[in-house]
């Protein structure tokens, strides 16, 4: 089961991901290319996590730096594929789409891409009639779920600002 809390991990960091994305991304301060800086500082974090991280893990359980070139390149094709999924969500953001809808499509949508290049590379026994109807329904349910989440997503608790009231008695107490 160490798999499983391992995964939880991915789940909470990428549950957590979109929100701090955005949240970086508007605390830039910059409206027009905010999102082009959240995306660098995002880069300096993959440098740290997916560049330092494994070579202290490898130099420290006796690993070594060889890798074969199919390896290397499907490997490198794997984390363009992550960093242009990460653009995207940016992009995603600067075109107004909200956190919350913008996720909930991204991980309702994921999981069926990715079950379907899955069993397009590793076809089961049968083709796609071995293909239990449960996974056709799996993934009927995955994308009404994300399109659920995104349409009836409650919207935020508008801003209060103080009434002329308040803000003239604040002043008199100053």
């Amino acid at each position: 089961m160490n798999w499983f809390y391992f995964a939880l991990i991915t789940v909470i960091s990428w549950g957590l991901y979109g929100v701090f994305l955005h949240s970086g991304q508007m605390a830039m301060g910059d409206p027009v290319f905010g999102r082009y800086k959240a995306f660098l500082v995002v880069g300096i974090a993959y440098f740290l996590v997916a560049i330092v991280a494994p070579i202290v893990f490898l130099k420290a359980t006796g690993g070594n730096l060889a890798v074969t070139p199919k390896g290397f390149w499907i490997s490198l094709i794997a984390g363009v594929l992550g960093a242009v999924g990460a653009l995207g969500t940016l992009l995603a953001f600067g075109a107004k789409g909200s956190p919350a809808a913008v996720m909930s499509i991204v991980f309702a949508g994921a999981p069926i891409v990715n079950a379907i290049t899955a069993i397009s590379w590793h076809p089961p026994k049968g083709g796609v009639a071995g293909v239990p109807w449960q996974f056709f329904l799996g993934i009927l349910l995955a994308a009404t779920g994300g399109y659920m989440v995104v349409k009836f997503k409650p919207d935020p608790a508008p801003k209060v600002s103080p009434s002329p009231v308040a803000q003239v008695a604040s002043a008199d107490t100053d």
